[in-house]
């Protein structure tokens, strides 16, 4: 068998990774990371949002691919690579004047933090079979993912009452500045082809609006904007997540970079992704 890579098929990561409503999950870890003052400053600062966001998205999504999917040697590539580009960039608080990296520990952690907790909700409320334990599990293990960006494991949540825990001390530093708005303003309407812009009003509002529900009720408040009853929330997701399962899963996996099929290539067809293997 070939090499595993940092999570191996054996992992609740590997089984999740696979589903098809992580992509609903990014978009909500985008809305949360931009309550983040000086996170998402250091985004903004650091490239042109408006013009290359989906260039951005690729690259996050094809990190947790390699991260999750790829050999150990690729996985460790990946995270030195977004480590040396994290050092050389900085943003400048426009109210202090003050010049701050964005590898900064505390961004970090917080950037780690959106995106798992994102993944572990909409992936459960959308009908992703976890129990508690399995989820306490999937948090610990991306203390891999954070030490790859730069974290010491021992500082990042390890279960969902750390993680809580966590959100509960790091929510009076968020808000929805002028630079929230700018992210907020994308996801809902992204720049995209003239002629494509009914599919953008059809399709992808319907998912923003989604992701922008499934966040939890304080970021409903920053943001100003109402979202509907969290039960009728989670139907939507389940609903949801029931449709795009019911697409192959080989037809899904097919999408560039094909991660998970090199995976499967790689060690057989024994580590094909699949939710009841969290059972064994």
């Amino acid at each position: 068998m070939g090499d595993p890579g940092l999570f191996t098929p054996h992992s609740v990561t590997w089984q999740l990774h696979a589903d098809p409503m992580m992509w609903v999950a990014g978009i909500r870890a985008l809305y949360l990371q931009a309550l983040h003052p000086r996170a998402v400053r250091g985004v903004l600062q650091n490239s042109d949002f408006r013009r290359d966001a989906w260039g951005r998205l690729r690259r996050t999504a094809d990190f947790v691919g390699t991260t999750t999917y790829g050999t150990t040697e690729a996985a460790e590539k990946a995270g030195a690579r977004v480590r040396r580009i994290h050092r050389m960039l900085g943003a400048t608080d426009p109210d202090t004047g003050e010049r701050y990296g964005v590898d900064e520990p505390a961004l970090l952690l917080w950037v780690h933090c959106a995106e798992i907790d994102s993944y572990l909700q909409v992936a459960r409320r959308s009908g992703f079979p976890l129990t508690d334990a399995q989820a306490d599990r999937y948090i610990a293990e991306h203390r891999v993912s954070a030490r790859l960006v730069g974290l010491d494991p021992h500082v990042v949540p390890g279960d969902r009452a750390e993680m809580a825990a966590y959100f509960a001390t790091v929510r009076p530093k968020l808000s929805c500045g002028p630079e929230a708005r700018v992210v907020d303003d994308f996801l809902l309407r992204p720049p995209t082809h003239p002629l494509l812009v009914p599919a953008r009003e059809v399709l992808w509002r319907r998912v923003a609006r989604l992701a922008y529900a499934a966040l939890p009720p304080y970021a409903h408040d920053l943001y100003g904007r109402p979202a509907p009853e969290p039960a009728v929330v989670t139907r939507r997701l389940r609903a949801t997540g029931t449709a795009l399962r019911c697409v192959p899963a080989r037809l899904r996996w097919q999408l560039p970079p094909k991660h998970i099929l090199r995976a499967m290539d790689r060690l057989g067809p024994g580590a094909r992704p699949a939710p009841y293997k969290l059972g064994r």
